[in-house]
């Protein structure tokens, strides 16, 4: 397996234990009661803790060997795309958006690697050499 996809895992394993991890704040803030709206709160848990998790999956995976974790890998890679710019704009948060934006740039360019793709395509057979 190359470094390029280990790398790409690292990375993709890191977006999703962070995103697990603010679904854990947001379930812990709601049951202290800071949140006003704790549906609100619980809803967005969830939608980090699932989302998240599957993320922190794929990255594993593609740090283990498994192909299928690429696909889960490079879709949340794109969906990130229009949050750092959203970040680096009308959020007024540019540090995170530039931090956000270093990391799915670096993790699209390494599952996009010509390493990565010669890896995955060997599953099926394909040479591309």
């Amino acid at each position: 397996m190359p470094v390029t996809v280990r790398g790409a895992g690292g990375l993709v394993a890191l977006e999703g234990a962070i995103a697990v991890i603010v679904a854990v704040v947001l379930v812990v803030r709601g049951l202290l009661g800071h949140d006003q709206s704790q549906a609100s709160g619980y809803g967005t848990a969830a939608w980090f803790g699932i989302l998240g998790g599957a993320v922190l999956a794929a990255g594993i995976g593609l740090l283990l060997g498994y192909r299928w974790g690429r696909a889960i890998a490079t879709i949340a890679q794109i969906l990130l795309l229009p949050v750092t710019w959203s970040l680096l704009t009308d959020s007024h948060q540019p540090v995170y958006g530039a931090l956000l934006g270093v990391v799915v740039i670096a993790a699209l360019v390494l599952l996009f690697a010509p390493a990565s793709t010669r890896w995955m395509a060997s599953e099926y057979g394909a040479d591309l050499d």
